[in-house]
């Protein structure tokens, strides 16, 4: 059988790199695109030292802002491996700030890479998964993509965004065998919270939190699943249930979390 491509956009840390090395596991070749070279060599070199049988490892730079870059990234990903079967459209970025005030440059390149780039990244990767029959598309947003957050509601908005391109393209690529797949991530362990943009820092580590491997190899689950949606824990879902249910209480509970302290 021929052997299944993906290509995961921010893959370099955190819930992209560990998304990698469990495609990787599983026997799919995978391409990561990120903007560090020098961590996409390392996360390479970790791939070919797995003790199991493993799929092969394209690293490209670039700046999913840039739709050259991704444009290129897919025509060398099917160049190297001959087809492309899986995006996982992973890159992002957070911000915690208000809006009025915010730095125009930090809601830019919020916007521009969790909306833009995952827009790049489909427009790349669909004239490939055409080609090949058939495909899938899995769009990594947020559990507060229904829940209005003040104080990160950029991040947010930018999440929402993207969940509900997910159900429209499902629509748009049906006909093609191509699924999209919205994954509700909820806060994981990685250095997002550290890189995130804004002024406003807060420490929210006594919030349940999971690990990137965990939603790395749910990620691979539903690679093979192929469902329409994913929410990956029942305190995520407890979140979405009160988002919908409380919309006014949840909302003040995140203004709480969120709100600069004098």
């Amino acid at each position: 059988m021929t052997t299944p491509v993906v290509f995961i956009t921010g893959a370099s840390g955190g819930i992209g790199r560990e998304t990698a090395l469990a495609f990787a596991r599983a026997g799919y070749h995978v391409c990561g695109l990120a903007r560090r070279q020098d961590q996409l060599e390392a996360l390479g070199a970790e791939i070919a030292n797995l003790p199991q049988a493993h799929g092969g490892f394209l690293a490209v730079a670039g700046d999913v802002r840039d739709a050259g870059a991704v444009q290129e990234a897919a025509r060398r990903t099917v160049g190297k491996f001959g087809r492309l079967d899986v995006l996982v459209a992973n890159a992002g970025i957070g911000h915690s700030g208000t809006v009025v005030e915010a730095d125009w440059e930090d809601l830019r390149t919020v916007i521009e890479t969790n909306i833009d780039g995952v827009l790049h990244g489909i427009r790349a990767c669909v004239p490939a998964m055409r080609r090949a029959g058939g495909g899938h598309i899995l769009i990594v947003s947020s559990i507060v993509a229904t829940v209005h957050t003040p104080y990160t509601a950029t991040y947010a908005a930018s999440k929402a965004f993207v969940s509900s391109l997910a159900g429209s393209l499902r629509l748009e690529l049906e006909d093609d065998k191509i699924q999209v797949t919205d994954l509700l991530v909820g806060r994981t362990h990685t250095d997002f919270n550290v890189n995130r943009l804004g002024p406003i820092k807060r420490d929210t580590s006594g919030l349940p939190t999971m690990g990137a491997d965990q939603v790395a190899e749910a990620i691979v689950a539903a690679a093979r699943g192929r469902p329409r949606r994913v929410v990956f824990r029942l305190f995520d879902r407890l979140v979405l249930l009160g988002g919908a249910l409380v919309p006014g209480i949840m909302a003040r509970l995140a203004k709480r979390q969120y709100q600069p302290q004098d």
